[in-house]
């Protein structure tokens, strides 16, 4: 069994996606605004290939909104770090009651993992990017295993380090889009008002970008909206995203 599966694991697998279609679709799509965006495509050729990948933090109401519009079904995946403010699970909870979303898949970091590589838990304030791989990279990569692309709720005015994002891209042979990239936060704030979506509780005690409770701290005057991410770190992701303040090569 053990040599069959080192065969197996040796054999190349065609991706779902590649760059030139990343491109393709970042030029079909140019000037055609997010929801109807996601309109065509959730119920087109992603239909059955897609999941929705949310941190319910600050600002993710808005894509939840625009993904359940289109269809509830779509299945949104969290990943439940243990290291979660109680605001954000129980915001999660409201948050998916209110939109009616129906397929809400919470993934959590293997235990095996954490007792071997995290068993004090304290690896974040040694180790920041140890932590998120073993509590956020390794259980998302399982969450999307049965799937060939995801919806991601980046913003290119979030960092510095964001303000290349484009719309799709290509992430370990799936498409990743980023309906949001080109969205200012007055822009957010509009959708929130005219939707009448739940703001994150903790957004108006200062943390504009929510994390892990232990790496995420107030963002003052004139500081990126990520700012308080890993204060103090020289991080500014968790793995799960590349920095893009570089030309996407599409």
């Amino acid at each position: 069994m053990g040599s069959a599966a080192r065969v197996l694991d040796t054999i190349d697998v065609a991706p779902a996606f590649t760059l030139a279609d990343a491109a393709a679709l970042e030029a079909r799509f140019a000037g055609v605004d997010a929801p109807a965006m996601l309109a065509e495509l959730l119920v087109g050729e992603l239909a059955g290939r897609i999941a929705s990948v949310s941190s319910y933090g600050a600002e993710s109401a808005v894509l939840l909104h625009m993904v359940a519009s289109v269809d509830k079904d779509v299945p949104v995946i969290f990943t439940n770090t243990q290291k979660m403010f109680g605001e954000t699970l129980a915001y999660r909870d409201e948050l998916s009651e209110r939109l009616g979303l129906t397929d809400l898949r919470v993934f959590r970091p293997d235990p095996r993992l954490l007792a071997e590589k995290d068993a004090s838990g304290l690896r974040w304030s040694y180790d920041p990017d140890g932590c998120c791989d073993l509590r956020k990279v390794e259980p998302l990569r399982r969450a999307l295993s049965p799937f060939d692309a995801w919806i991601s709720g980046r913003k290119g005015f979030q960092a510095g380090t964001r303000t290349a994002l484009p719309r799709f891209e290509i992430d370990e042979g799936r498409l990743k889009i980023n309906p949001l990239a080109d969205w200012n936060k007055a822009k957010l704030d509009a959708y929130f008002a005219e939707h009448q979506l739940p703001r994150h509780p903790l957004e108006a005690q200062g943390y504009l970008s929510i994390g892990c409770a232990p790496c995420t701290s107030k963002v003052k005057p004139g500081e990126d909206a990520r700012a308080g991410r890993w204060r103090n770190f020289d991080k500014v992701e968790c793995g799960i995203h590349a920095p893009t303040n570089f030309d996407p090569i599409i």
